[in-house]
């Protein structure tokens, strides 16, 4: 008995369409976050896209990388974390449409990605019973799964405009406020508090502190940040995401043969 268990849960575990959550899992999450704000605004303003083709370009890229995602039989990092970016891209692009076009408040477009985020949760358990990210070994999971990302960035990206501009907290204070809450969230955990809701507190926090941090490095002195330019920054953070992904690929190398022996 306790033998079919531990290898149901090898195979659940091999089968699983996302990585293992640890610290190198966050800090390329936060970094995506950074480059998703970022990059967005360099397509945009110093490519001279403009915010309406730039988005065109981003959903289709996205739509491609769902796709790759989803068929692929297994996890693979590289797949995996160009869908996260590129949703970050989209994510912060829906918001800034609402605020920018549609002039709809950020008090409002916050509570509005809230609800749907909720709502995504309240089908996704009613459904398949688990919000778990250890279990997303169904492509029903996984389009809750990418469903649920997709409006924690929308809503990261609102709740962080929201602080750092509309309350003007600023920059520094924002990166600071929202790693101290992450901190909070991670000392919680550790506590012993709800695996799956500290985990997907974490992950709408990261959004709006990858935000602050993408900001106070590329935007102006003028306006609190430290100047470095979004080409600079966005550059930077792909090459360090590219490097971790790379290791995190070669990694994943030697499990080959576990899942072979799983199947």
């Amino acid at each position: 008995m306790h033998t079919a268990m531990a290898e149901m849960e090898s195979r659940l575990t091999l089968l699983n369409k996302v990585p293992e959550v640890t610290i190198v899992f966050w800090i390329i999450k936060i970094m995506s976050t950074t480059v998703g704000e970022t990059g967005a605004d360099y397509l945009a303003v110093h490519v001279g896209l403009g915010a309406t083709v730039t988005a065109a370009i981003m959903v289709i890229f996205l739509i491609a990388a769902l796709i790759w995602q989803v068929r692929a039989p297994r996890y693979t990092p590289w797949v995996y974390w160009l869908t996260v970016v590129l949703v970050s891209v989209v994510g912060t692009q829906i918001t800034d449409f609402l605020t920018d076009k549609l002039e709809i408040s950020l008090y409002v477009s916050t509570a509005i990605f809230a609800v749907l985020l909720a709502l995504t949760f309240a089908v996704w358990y009613s459904v398949e019973r688990t919000l778990s990210i250890h279990t997303i070994v169904t492509t029903r999971r996984e389009l809750f799964y990418w469903g649920a990302i997709l409006f924690t960035f929308a809503l990261g990206t609102a709740a962080g405009d929201l602080a750092t501009e509309a309350l003007s907290l600023g920059f520094n204070v924002g990166v600071l406020a929202f790693g101290a809450l992450i901190g909070l969230i991670a000392a919680a955990y550790y506590l012993g508090a709800n695996e799956v809701l500290t985990f997907w507190l974490a992950y709408i926090l990261t959004r709006p502190l990858g935000a602050s941090l993408g900001d106070l490095l590329s935007q102006s002195r003028e306006y609190g940040g430290l100047g470095l330019g979004t080409t600079y920054t966005s550059l930077a953070f792909l090459t360090v995401i590219v490097a971790l992904v790379a290791l995190a690929s070669f990694g994943s190398i030697g499990t080959r043969r576990d899942w072979k022996t799983a199947e």
